[in-house]
């Protein structure tokens, strides 16, 4: 194990969160706010960085696969930990362990929150909540590729730690660009969705800290009633409609950019994802016929949940713990599903849907026929065996992670069924909002300190994709093989 440079490399992270916590600490200034909470956490990153970059100046720059993993998962960490210093110190969260899990929810991108009066948060701390989850949806370490250099032996297994779904995949063969290519993509969907919420008559801190939960699909809200608050078909569709998109695979966009709109357009991935936003849409929408008024306002909520659910974002305008229960076991399938590979949302990816609906298909046909010759192909090309391994072990370890993490809160603090299944699944698929006591009226205040933490734990385990946190854990990853 290089440990010298995952230290190095943790302090870059740090002084880069240092550099990102002045955007909110100038907000807090704009509007007349303390920033004592900003100015301690920046010094603390700081002096975090400048320690350990003099401790590993002249360190052996080589890293592999576990190094790569290793160092995703301790960086993640380390913001998140740093990341809650501004909360506790300014008293918006007294208790540290309520901030870690907010600012860990923030970063992770899935909007679960402790919060019971978020509207009494300075303008300051709502823009550094919302602003994390803008970090987070593509990748503080992608950034870091993206605005550096960094050397080629370790920046591809960095980027496989930190991009979501099967197989990370590379725009360009130069790393950096790839990395660059992302974030301007982001940065300009962001940007358009500013302007279309200014459109839609949002006010502009408003637009700006919800366009930043949108292009992450964090969720978290400034309003207790979250989106709901504004009463606008036209927000409302704005903003689930830029849900969908930030829930599509980024190199989509790469391919509409380079004019390949056929390959782009019949991606198989987004075809099954804008498929089952549609039946889901439609049948809720129908299902939901005799709770509100019109076939309009069924398709504005219904389109406006399953979009939030599916693209992991978890802003509401309805309280949907209360719809039928169809509804609510739909909504509760796309949670698990999640939307496409390679974007900024969580769950398990409709690629990995597809792959083990279509593994499914092949065994059956060789049970049938065990001579014929079955591959499973998605987007016309065989998947390899590599993958296919991959998403069966992922898949298996996804489950028992949320089975075993069900039982311990369920025994530590003894809510019901629903309650404890849906806090777990939505914080490991990233979501947000979950159903009965942690559902769209409710929060995650109620939980105990232990269970907080592992609640947190499970949302960088969805957010990293399960096995850069569980390496952590894995004994011999901490034995150093060879010399540095």
């Amino acid at each position: 194990m290089n440990y010298r440079m995952i230290i190095k490399l943790l302090g870059r992270i740090a002084c880069i969160e240092a550099v990102l916590m002045l955007v909110p600490m100038i907000v807090s200034l704009a509007y007349g706010e303390s920033v004592k909470g900003f100015a301690v956490a920046i010094a603390v990153a700081v002096v975090i960085g400048a320690a350990f970059e003099l401790a590993t100046r002249n360190c052996d720059k080589r890293i592999f696969s576990k190094e790569g993993l290793t160092s995703v998962a301790l960086c993640w960490v380390l913001i998140s930990l740093i990341g809650a210093i501004p909360f506790t110190v300014d008293g918006a969260i007294p208790s540290y362990i309520d901030a870690v899990f907010e600012t860990v929810s923030g970063f992770t991108t899935t909007g679960s929150s402790i919060l019971t009066d978020v509207e009494a948060l300075g303008k300051g701390m709502l823009f550094w909540r919302s602003f994390t989850h803008w970090i987070g949806g593509m990748g503080i370490l992608v950034f870091m590729m993206a605005v550096m250099p960094m050397s080629k032996e370790y920046s591809m297994h960095i980027m496989r730690a930190e991009i979501p779904g099967p197989e990370a995949g590379k725009l360009t063969p130069k790393i950096q660009r790839s990395s660059l290519i992302l974030y301007l993509i982001y940065i300009f969907l962001t940007i358009a969705e500013v302007v279309a919420l200014l459109i839609c008559k949002m006010p502009f801190f408003d637009s700006v800290v919800h366009a930043f939960g949108t292009a992450g699909t964090g969720g978290f809200g400034i309003k207790n009633t979250s989106i709901g608050a504004y009463s606008s078909p036209a927000i409302d569709t704005v903003i689930a409609v830029f849900m969908v998109a930030f829930g599509v695979n980024f190199n989509v966009y790469f391919l509409l950019l380079i004019r390949k709109l056929r390959t782009a357009l019949f991606n198989e991935e987004l075809r099954w994802y804008l498929g089952i936003v549609g039946f889901a849409t439609v049948t809720i929408a129908y299902n939901l016929r005799s709770v509100y008024n019109s076939v309009a306002e069924c398709f504005r909520y219904s389109f406006f949940q399953v979009a939030s659910i599916i693209s992991t974002t978890g802003y509401s305008t309805a309280d949907f713990d209360k719809w039928p229960e169809y509804s609510k076991m739909m909504l509760i399938l796309v949670m698990f599903i999640g939307a496409c590979a390679g974007s900024t949302a969580g769950g398990l990816k409709v690629s990995r849907v597809i792959i083990l609906l279509k593994s499914s298909v092949v065994e059956i046909k060789h049970m049938l026929h065990p001579r014929s010759y079955n591959v499973v192909r998605v987007n016309g090309k065989n998947v390899g065996k590599e993958t296919l391994h991959n998403v069966l072990v992922f898949f298996s370890v996804y489950m028992m992670i949320l089975s075993a993490t069900c039982v311990i809160i369920g025994a530590v603090d003894g809510f019901d069924l629903i309650t404890t299944f849906t806090s777990v699944a939505t914080c490991i698929s990233n979501v947000g909002p979950g159903f009965a006591l942690v559902g769209p009226t409710g929060n995650f205040s109620i939980f105990s300190p232990f269970s907080k933490i592992l609640l947190s734990v499970c949302m960088l385990m969805g957010r990293l994709e399960i096995f850069p946190m569980l390496i952590l854990f894995y004994p011999s990853t901490w034995k150093k093989s060879g010399q540095f």
